[in-house]
């Protein structure tokens, strides 16, 4: 894999964890809102901090966007569907919540870079 593709140049990199931690933050505000009074709290921690778990635990070997380690080796279109679980669920999470301007803007923002980020998309795909 050449490192000059566009999914891994530095300014790609940083929207990318910026869609990450938006999308924990989406699933946390879900958490919140949705939970019963005593469990909120809990619930507003636990699931970010699971999905935050997955997403650093199963990963793709040499995947030039992380450190190229991983603890549950994971194949590729596996770990794309991942991705796209938690960004689109943070989408959902909005939609669902009725924070419905800023799913359709988050929801476009997605689309728009996972074209941009063919390269390694296609990457995932094939690996």
């Amino acid at each position: 894999m050449t490192t000059t593709a566009l999914a891994y140049n530095p300014a790609m990199l940083l929207i990318r964890f910026l869609f990450e931690l938006f999308a924990l933050g989406c699933l946390g505000l879900w958490a919140w809102r949705r939970t019963p009074s005593p469990w909120r709290w809990p619930a507003m921690v636990a699931l970010p901090v699971f999905v935050g778990w997955a997403w650093g635990a199963f990963a793709v070997s040499d995947d030039a966007s992380r450190s190229g380690e991983t603890d549950y080796e994971t194949p590729g279109p596996l770990r794309l569907l991942l991705e796209l679980a938690v960004f689109f669920g943070a989408v959902a999470a909005l939609y669902h919540l009725e924070i419905r301007r800023t799913a359709r803007w988050s929801l476009i923002a997605l689309i728009v870079y996972h074209v941009l980020a063919y390269d390694r998309v296609w990457w995932l795909l094939t690996k």
